[in-house]
């Protein structure tokens, strides 16, 4: 009987963790459900220096790196990423890719962590990237599906591309879906916050066609849990609504990421000393993404 209870007791504990895939970012990913802090739950051994509260309104719903954007849930303008720059004259934030032309926009955050991730792949011997598209305005984004039909482009305002938050990466030498740069991609850009947005498995669920050139940010830890879960961005939120709050360990850091339903101006609790990232789904809710590891990062971080 010892046996058989050690035996199931080790079934529970394998079906909260889940084993990396042999990379140097993540030896082990751990997640658990957890209870969220709320006012209720605050007592005398939480001081006013543990939380403090924050104002969570309406259109934070439309603002962050984890907007579902499909044609059911359009970009609000509110959504659009505010830091988006002309990726040609920020001779700092092109390193070791190409631009398709001299217009190409991007957020100016997506583009430097896209920096920091191909100078990665040139280390590794894949050096032949390139940017085809990034950011596009309502119009731009207007004139290409009137140009390319709805077959292959989205109504404006419809696509990621309206975001900021996406790019079409290309290779100099070869189509993407054969290219080392899009199988390079494919297995490392979630290391970096990125995601291929339109897998080849999820095109039931994405409405998308595969498309390998096609990434988007969404930033850590949500690329981790979504690559060890095998989630299209679509299944990650859900997942997150219905857990309603996790705990995830990645190689012994921990984030606690919670979910909240927004049908009004309301507020919550967050902790003062540690740094935390709030992104609405775009749909009827905010996600609290906190870094428990980042202690000297007091500001708390809306992205948008």
């Amino acid at each position: 009987m010892k046996k058989w209870g050690f035996l199931v007791f080790l079934v529970i504990c394998l079906s909260f963790t889940f084993v990396n895939k042999g990379t140097s970012l993540q030896d082990k990913v751990e997640i658990q459900r957890y209870k969220k802090i709320n006012n209720e739950q605050l007592d005398h051994k939480e001081t006013a220096e543990s939380f403090q509260t924050k104002s969570i309104t309406k259109e934070m719903v439309y603002k962050g790196n984890l907007l579902l954007i499909n044609k059911k849930y359009p970009v609000h303008q509110e959504s659009i990423k505010s830091d988006v720059v002309n990726l040609f004259t920020y001779k700092e934030l092109k390193k070791e890719y190409e631009l398709l032309d001299t217009k190409i926009e991007l957020s100016e955050d997506v583009a430097r962590n896209f920096s920091e991730m191909i100078v990665v792949a040139k280390k590794e011997g894949v050096h032949h990237f390139t940017i085809n598209s990034g950011f596009r305005d309502f119009d731009e984004q207007n004139a290409l599906y009137q140009k390319m039909g709805s077959d292959y482009a989205l109504p404006a305002g419809r696509s990621e591309h309206n975001l900021g938050l996406s790019l079409d990466v290309g290779s100099t030498e070869m189509k993407m879906n054969e290219a080392p740069e899009g199988k390079w991609l494919e297995k490392n850009a979630w290391k970096y916050g990125f995601i291929i947005r339109y897998p080849k498995d999820k095109t039931s669920i994405t409405g998308i066609q595969y498309e390998p050139w096609h990434i988007r940010y969404v930033g850590l830890p949500h690329s981790v849990i979504m690559e060890e879960k095998n989630f299209s961005l679509e299944e990650y939120l859900d997942f997150l609504k219905k857990q309603k709050s996790i705990s995830v360990t990645i190689n012994g850091e921990k984030y606690e990421i919670s979910y909240y339903p927004v049908t009004k101006n309301m507020n919550i609790q967050v902790p003062t000393n540690l740094h935390y990232e709030i992104s609405g789904n775009n749909m009827d809710g905010v996600f609290v993404t906190v870094f428990h590891n980042s202690t000297n990062l007091k500001e708390d971080s809306l992205a948008e």
